[in-house]
């Protein structure tokens, strides 16, 4: 029987190699935006790692819209050009395509970084001042945000389109709006963070309206061959919150508007909110999506046996699976993953007197070695 995990899924003009995800991880590790060394060892590692598809870290599209002072952007001339030997090794080395993830922090912005990245940080001690869709904090001890007026919300859709562009320009294969985990575009979808009266707040038709529109520019100003997909907080896990019914109903209009993938997550919108955790515990809401919509779905959350993985793709469940910590503590989870289930990931070529096989271990069902081309 044909393996789903190690098949290969075509996106528009990208083909991803099998259905490993590396999903977004913040790092905490830039200055002013820019990417660094850390960042050529980070994905550099996954870039080699036999995976079928790697994202950045959720990286801004401008100066405030990044979480905290140490997060990776994407907004000017520098924050572009320091990307560039990441991209750079990618095209020599790599042997999976490469995502970017865009978003805002909107109300939850500002915030200290690596351990302390739930820390308000206040305005004296290198913190900004931050937006939302209306005037209510994230938390006690947050600040209370300034609702963006529709000046500022086309402001922010053009810091979208803008970094989309640069993206394109570096040679980004893929792009994810971010519109989960609390941040900007999720605060527009959720009844808690968006209290306005216009047409962005209300039901929820009107709440996904500004989500759709800065996902609808992304999408034009992004190469009509590479994929553009979004990522979701499908429910706050609160009564009052986002639902994944009102989820549903974005995931049609995303589609409706040509988005290729949408990447199931869940919460973060609500301090303390009653999340079942536990392995796959998101899987179900994918699942739903993918049956409701038919859209090409990755399903994320404690993802960590390559059967689990494995069965969450052949049973129809998602078309990816996203692995996050997992992938952290093995960066080589692909290459384990395709000996456990018989199949084979791509190694480079440097790596290849490591592989199972030259080393005297069968892997039995295994294909053909794919070298990495050069």
């Amino acid at each position: 029987m044909e393996c789903a995990l190690f098949k290969p899924l075509n996106l528009r003009g990208v083909t991803l190699p099998n259905r490993i995800v590396v999903a977004p991880m913040c790092m905490y590790s830039s200055t002013d935006g820019l990417a660094n060394d850390w960042h050529l060892m980070h994905y550099g590692q996954f870039l080699i790692g036999g995976n079928g598809l790697v994202f950045t870290e959720a990286t801004g599209v401008e100066p405030r819209g990044r979480i905290s002072p140490y997060c990776l952007g994407l907004w000017d001339d520098a924050t572009e050009s320091a990307l560039k030997p990441v991209l750079a090794f990618k095209r020599r080395w790599g042997n999976a395509p490469f995502g970017i993830q865009l978003g805002h922090a909107g109300r939850k912005a500002s915030v200290g970084g690596g351990g302390a990245a739930s820390v308000p940080l206040p305005l004296d001690k290198g913190g900004w001042p931050v937006v939302g869709p209306s005037g209510t904090p994230f938390d006690m001890g947050y600040q209370v945000p300034e609702a963006l007026d529709n000046d500022g919300l086309r402001a922010i859709t053009a810091s979208f389109v803008n970094a989309a562009r640069r993206a394109d320009r570096l040679g980004f294969d893929v792009v994810e709006v971010h519109a989960a985990h609390g941040y900007l575009l999720h605060q527009f979808l959720s009844p808690i963070s968006n209290q306005r009266t216009d047409a962005y707040g209300g039901g929820i038709e009107n709440r996904l309206r500004y989500p759709l529109e800065v996902f609808q520019a992304v999408r034009e100003a992004f190469s009509s061959d590479k994929p553009v997909g979004v990522r979701v907080s499908a429910t706050d896990w609160v009564d009052n919150g986002l639902t994944v019914e009102d989820t549903v109903v974005f995931a049609h209009a995303l589609k409706e508007a040509g988005c290729d993938f949408i990447h199931v997550s869940s919460g973060a919108n609500v301090p303390n909110a009653p999340i079942p955790v536990g392995p796959g515990y998101q899987v179900e809401i994918a699942a739903r999506i993918k049956a409701a919509t038919g859209m090409p779905t990755i399903a994320v959350g404690m993802i960590v046996d390559p059967i689990q993985a494995e069965t969450i793709v052949r049973t129809g469940q998602a078309d990816m699976v996203a692995l996050a910590r997992t992938m952290l503590y093995d960066p080589r989870w692909a290459w384990r993953a395709a000996v456990a289930l018989g199949q084979e990931a791509n190694y480079p070529n440097q790596y290849m007197r490591a592989h199972p096989r030259a080393l005297g271990i069968p892997v039995p069902g295994a294909a053909r070695v794919a070298p990495t081309p050069r």
